[in-house]
């Protein structure tokens, strides 16, 4: 009876083992953000991709202004942004980009 348990743990701890992590199949999108900000990675920014105007655009969807907040400037880093409030009357008000 023991050894029976111990040739299925065995087995199971096996098949374990040998199965692949799905680490790779989960993938991140390379902008991702909602109403309060978002994030952009890196490596979009070494294409030569226009940030500033990705961010511009998608704070302006919730009628915001967007603020830079930080950069990780390494592989698999990102550049986080904010969306923030605009004065009523203020004359800098969001505007969405047309691509």
């Amino acid at each position: 009876m023991r050894a029976t348990g111990t040739v299925i743990l065995t087995a199971v701890l096996g098949t374990l083992a040998l199965t692949p992590a799905n680490a790779f199949v989960d993938t991140v999108p390379p902008f991702k953000g909602n109403d309060t900000g978002g994030i952009i990675a890196y490596s979009l920014y070494k294409e030569g991709a226009d940030i500033k105007a990705m961010a511009v655009d998608h704070c302006a969807r919730y009628g915001k202004a967007v603020k830079l907040t930080g950069t990780d400037a390494q592989y698999g880093g990102y550049i986080s942004f904010a969306c923030v409030w605009v004065h009523p009357g203020h004359l800098d008000r969001p505007l969405r980009v047309g691509y």
